[in-house]
């Protein structure tokens, strides 16, 4: 079974319009460099498995703590 998409298929991820070619899967080149920035930004999170190590010690690392 498929899930609905959320978006057009063959629409920009970030505001749904045409895609373009040279900015493939986004339409513009603003688009590519705000989902970058939502990346660096830590906007997007990838999910840990549950029982997944070594995903608890980076988090508990003390890192992003300030």
């Amino acid at each position: 079974m498929s899930v609905p998409s959320k978006r057009k298929r063959g629409g920009c991820p970030l505001c749904g319009a045409p895609a373009v070619s040279a900015h493939a899967p986004f339409c513009s080149q603003g688009c590519r460099d705000r989902d970058l920035l939502n990346w660096l930004g830590e906007a997007y999170r990838t999910p840990a498995a549950p029982g997944d190590t070594e995903a608890q010690e980076i988090a508990n690392d003390g890192l992003d703590t300030p």
